[in-house]
């Protein structure tokens, strides 16, 4: 794990910020779920400059527990879900370049804090991560599960959209975060499906690309039953038959 030396951050970074959060925060009205507004402003995130961690942190754990672990990139799954099972979420502390606003491969800071700790600092949705890495660190050893389980996350917590009083509501950070993500959910050809368990584990996910598949919750209960019902097929060895 690393620091976040915050002086180290340029001019042209704390830019890079401003202009992702202004274009981001538009582009999302009316199309980003109730809890990513609220939980935008709860954790004291704004346009005039890059959050710092530490700060960010002490906010996430007074409201539901978690805290900010700084990263510099990508980490095996024993890491990553390690980390969820203690309430900690990793976020790289580098931030993408100018040429980088619309799709970057990597998380970057901006995805880290701006697409995940605003739905950090809703209780119910922060149970529901922890449960998640608590399942995963159970399974590191077996491919199967890591597999399933990471496609749950990523149709979840990075791509998930909800039904908000009757219309699809983005959720998932890789939305949150990313314009070029939003343009191809909303595009009329974008597959939308209700989300159902089964099918979420037997489609592939990539972070690489823009996803050919979203999935639509009816409801947030959705989300810990579905770790819930994970956990149980995991332990029993029985397969779900997708819709």
């Amino acid at each position: 794990m690393v620091t976040q030396h915050y002086d180290q951050y340029t001019t042209q970074d704390h830019l890079v910020w401003k202009v992702l959060f202004d274009r981001q925060t538009a582009l999302l009205h009316k199309r980003a779920a109730k809890v990513f507004e609220q939980g935008l402003s709860k954790a004291g995130l704004h346009r005039s400059a890059l959050p710092r961690f530490e700060e960010v942190s002490k906010r996430l754990q007074k409201a539901t527990g978690w805290q900010l672990e700084p990263v510099n990139g990508m980490l095996d799954d024993a890491t990553f879900f390690g980390l969820l099972a203690e309430r900690k979420f990793p976020a790289t502390v580098w931030i993408r370049s100018m040429a980088q606003f619309d799709f970057v491969q990597e998380p970057d800071l901006f995805h880290g804090v701006f697409g995940h700790v605003p739905l950090l600092m809703d209780q119910a949705f922060a149970d529901f991560l922890h449960f998640l890495g608590r399942v995963a660190a159970q399974h590191l050893h077996d491919p199967v599960a890591l597999t399933r389980l990471e496609r749950l996350y990523g149709f979840t917590v990075q791509f998930g959209l909800v039904l908000e009083d009757g219309a699809t509501r983005m959720y998932g950070a890789g939305l949150l975060s990313s314009s070029g993500e939003i343009h191809h959910c909303i595009a009329d050809e974008s597959n939308r499906r209700a989300f159902d368990l089964a099918t979420v584990l037997h489609t592939p996910y990539s972070e690489a690309q823009l996803q050919e598949h979203y999935f639509v919750l009816n409801r947030w209960d959705q989300l810990t039953e579905s770790v819930a019902e994970l956990a149980a097929i995991l332990s029993s060895g029985w397969e779900l038959q997708p819709v």
